[in-house]
């Protein structure tokens, strides 16, 4: 993973954002599934993959409710739904870390309890951190001890909340990505609140600031949006199948939604341009041709001052312009000019 990607962005500047498809345990479990994930999220064109390394039973109590839409994902415990998905382990994981290195995309996986943390601290070289353990404070030093950058998801939080896992964060001294998020899944296009994008860029200016989507991906314009915004890291929930039940394929993108989105936000560049103010080499003939010059509006004799009621303003622009109408004022005519004559200084004197 870059380590530019943690150094904030003038306000006049746009990249292609670091494009982060969260696996998680869409792979249910299965190791081919799981590497036929990172060849699907490699040719999408995204950055980095993203699963996630837990236990069930040192992430959630047995009576732990489910906060997540039931009607697409009817698992009612969170401890039975973790526990479905849990089996991946040191093993597993370093296995996919060596198949992401084949196929060219950074490996990551969310770390949810201290073992996996330490074992992972082997395999990357950036720790993500879930916006359930914003308050988490002695993981989240735990997982700085390893002086590495972190990103930091920061769902469901008040600005306090964010604000005291940033100063734990800064203590520590290590370079940090905020992420807004929102814990809704999926997370309606109007509870999206991407206006907290910008209001993150104003609260930590020295941090790099990103979107967690948990949107339904659709045209993908909810990312286009966040990135307009200023999100350099874009984080979404990815499958090899959307029509899958339950877990989190139901709100995730797939290859070809990843590589329409990255198409699409190159169009939007293009039309964005450089952030500075010039007149373009396309607009040369509306220059020459669409300005005016200064016109005579009667016959002036040869050395006849030349005064208000002598002139007026004409397309082309291929005379002198009326910017220099009061410096034409007082000057003699060289020869005689008939009227509607586009005015060049070689006629004056």
């Amino acid at each position: 993973m870059q380590t530019d990607l943690f150094t904030p962005l003038p306000q006049t500047q746009f990249l292609m954002p670091y494009i982060i498809a969260e696996a998680g345990v869409n792979h249910e479990g299965n190791l081919d599934t799981a590497k036929r994930l990172i060849d699907l999220a490699a040719q999408g064109g995204a950055d980095a993959i993203k699963f996630q390394s837990y236990k069930a039973e040192t992430l959630a109590s047995k009576d732990s409710p489910a906060y997540w839409d039931t009607k697409k994902e009817p698992t009612l415990s969170q401890y039975a739904l973790f526990k479905k998905h849990d089996s991946f382990w040191k093993k597993e994981f370093e296995s996919l870390k060596t198949y992401c290195d084949q196929v060219g995309i950074t490996f990551l996986s969310t770390p949810f309890d201290v073992e996996s943390a330490t074992f992972l601290n082997d395999l990357m070289d950036v720790f993500k951190i879930s916006s359930s353990d914003i308050t988490n404070k002695p993981f989240i030093k735990f997982i700085c001890d390893f002086q590495k950058p972190i990103i930091l998801s920061t769902g469901a939080a008040h600005l306090y909340e964010i604000s005291e896992a940033v100063e734990w964060i800064e203590q520590k001294g290590n370079p940090l990505a905020l992420l807004h998020c929102v814990l809704n899944y999926p997370t309606e296009d109007h509870n999206a609140r991407l206006g907290m994008i910008p209001a993150l860029k104003q609260v930590f200016p020295r941090h790099v600031i990103g979107y967690s989507d948990h949107t339904l991906p659709g045209d993908m314009h909810i990312l286009k949006i966040a990135t307009l915004l200023g999100a350099r890291i874009l984080e979404k929930h990815f499958t090899h199948d959307k029509t899958l039940p339950g877990n989190d394929h139901y709100h995730a993108m797939d290859s070809q939604d990843l590589r329409a989105f990255k198409q699409s936000l190159t169009e939007i560049f293009s039309c964005i341009g450089e952030f500075k103010i010039e007149a373009l080499a396309s607009e040369e003939p509306a220059r020459c041709h669409a300005r005016r010059s200064l016109v005579t509006t009667r016959e002036i004799k040869a050395g006849q001052i030349i005064q208000e009621a002598d002139l007026t303003f004409k397309r082309p622009a291929h005379g002198i312009s009326p910017r220099c109408y009061d410096e034409v004022l007082g000057k003699k005519a060289r020869h005689t000019l008939p009227e509607d004559t586009v005015l060049t200084w070689a006629d004056l004197s």
